[in-house]
């Protein structure tokens, strides 16, 4: 076997330690597409080494290779980074290639952070499952487009039955950006007794039920998410620290537990002023494997 096929052999072992001597050995022997891509795979996605990662796939790029795999592989690093333009320019090449759902996905993220929204939804949509978190960020991207119409209709597709569905609290938080609060409520309420409890989305919660004149039932929730807060406040404080849990560390949880407990305190008040708790919208960028000779992905080794 080739240096190349050991290292993805031990790779496939978990001998990591092995897997990257030889990867590192492929390289000394020959600096082409192939033995940059793969140790760059294994600097960023097992060594963390960013800054090495990106050199190295520099460098393949510098080669004008004939796979996506380097340029889909430093589209993903740059988008990550948060380093759009650059990372659009490169997956735009990886895309002129070959089309991946990675790669679209990943161009989608960067032109929405770009506010190249109309762009951004189209690459989604071509990205997407019918109910996952890419279809969730085409549908955001319809309603900052105004295109509320197409964006209900889409969102009343999700199926919470789809194998990559993308979560009640997000289908619920959509539905409060288009002001359905009956719906909103349907899906929060679906999420109530398996998502963690956090201020970001439960208090768009207790927002749709007061537009809902749900006013009660907006109260009570607000009053178990402040118990559930002040529980988790003297939990903290009756924890030891050690070396891994330090003063500091407690000092900052606490002060977080307090912050969010003062957040539902003041919730109602703040509704009844006209507050409306924003939308925590996130992208998310996709990976795959991009190692040349992979056999479990049915990748062959690189050919020019």
């Amino acid at each position: 076997m080739s240096k190349n096929q050991r290292a993805i052999e031990c790779y496939e072992n978990n001998e990591y330690d092995e897997a990257l001597a030889l990867f590192r050995a492929a390289l000394s022997e020959s600096r082409n597409v192939q033995s940059l891509t793969n140790l760059a795979w294994m600097y960023y996605h097992e060594e963390g080494e960013v800054e090495a990662a990106m050199e190295l796939l520099q460098e393949a790029l510098n080669l004008n290779p004939t796979s996506h795999f380097p340029y889909s592989l430093l589209g993903e690093i740059l988008v990550r980074e948060e380093r759009w333009a650059e990372g659009k320019a490169v997956l735009l090449r990886s895309i002129a290639i070959e089309t991946s759902k990675e790669a679209v996905n990943n161009l989608a993220v960067a032109k929405y952070h770009l506010g190249e929204w109309d762009q951004a939804a189209a690459l989604f949509l071509q990205s997407a499952e019918p109910s996952d978190y890419a279809m969730y960020s085409h549908i955001y991207c319809l309603i900052k487009l105004g295109r509320m119409n197409d964006a209900r209709h889409k969102l009343h597709a999700f199926s919470e039955e789809d194998e990559h569905f993308a979560g009640e609290v997000h289908v619920a938080e959509l539905y409060v950006e288009l002001q359905c609060f009956s719906e909103a409520v349907h899906w929060f309420k679906k999420s109530w007794s398996t998502y963690y409890k956090s201020p970001d989305w439960v208090c768009r919660y207790i927002y749709a039920l007061v537009q809902m004149n749900a006013r009660q039932a907006a109260i009570e929730i607000t009053e178990q998410c402040i118990q559930l807060k002040q529980d988790d406040i003297e939990e903290e404080q009756a924890e030891l620290c050690d070396e891994e849990w330090t003063e500091s560390d407690k000092a900052v949880y606490l002060k977080q537990l307090e912050m969010e407990k003062q957040e539902y305190m003041q919730i109602l008040a703040k509704i009844s002023e006209g507050y409306v708790p924003p939308l925590d919208f996130m992208t998310s960028v996709n990976s795959a494997c991009y190692l040349f000779g992979c056999s479990r992905h049915g990748h062959s080794e690189y050919q020019d």
